[in-house]
C-alpha cells in the first residue's frame, strides 16, 4: 500500500501535467520596403562606311553604313538617346541640326549624316526632340544608327574619322 504522502505527490504531478500552460502573446506588423531607381547603361558599335570613291562609285550615289547603340535600362524607365555633333562639326552645326564631318587630321573634311531610320530621312540629333525615345525592358536593346556620306564630295586621299558622343538621358 502506498503511503498517503506519496499518493498526494503523484496526484499533484498528474494535475500539473494535464493542465494547459497559460501564455501571453503580442503582435506587431513588420513593414518591408525597397525602391528601384531608374538606371541605364549605354555602349556603341562603330559606323564603318568603308571606302568612299568620289570619282566613280560615289560620284552620284551616297555611301551608306550602319552602326548601333546598345542600351540596357531598368524595366519601365523612359529614356532618350542622343548623338552629339561630333568632334569636327561644321561651324553652322547645332545640336538640333548637326552638320557632322570626318577629318583626315589636316584641313580636309568629309561630310556625313547619322539617322534614326533606314530611309535616312530623320537626322539623329543631340536634343530631346531629335533623339530616340526608349522604354527600358531590363534587357539590352540594340538600336541601329544609319549613316550616309553624300555623293560627289571631292576630297583628297586619306583616312577620315570622327567621334560622336552617344548619351542616354533617363
Amino acid at each position: 500500500m502506498k503511503s498517503p504522502q506519496r499518493l498526494a505527490l503523484t496526484l499533484a504531478g498528474v494535475v500539473a501535467l494535464s493542465s494547459p500552460a497559460v501564455a501571453a502573446t503580442a503582435t506587431s506588423n513588420l513593414d518591408v520596403s525597397a525602391s528601384v531607381a531608374a538606371n541605364c547603361l549605354i555602349s556603341t558599335a562603330a559606323v564603318a562606311f568603308g571606302a568612299y570613291d568620289p570619282v566613280s562609285a560615289n560620284a552620284s550615289t551616297a555611301l551608306t553604313g550602319t552602326g548601333s547603340v546598345s542600351v540596357t535600362c531598368t524595366s519601365g524607365s523612359g529614356a532618350t538617346i542622343t548623338l552629339g555633333q561630333g568632334d569636327n562639326a561644321d561651324a553652322a552645326s547645332t545640336d538640333a541640326a548637326p552638320l557632322r564631318r570626318m577629318s583626315d587630321g589636316a584641313a580636309n573634311v568629309l561630310s556625313y549624316g547619322l539617322y534614326q531610320d533606314a530611309g535616312r530621312t530623320t537626322e539623329w540629333g543631340n536634343t530631346a526632340g531629335t533623339g530616340v525615345a526608349h522604354l527600358g525592358t531590363g534587357s539590352a536593346t540594340s538600336i541601329t544608327v544609319y549613316g550616309s556620306i553624300p555623293a560627289g564630295q571631292s576630297v583628297p586621299v586619306g583616312a577620315y574619322a570622327d567621334t560622336v558622343l552617344a548619351t542616354i538621358t533617363f
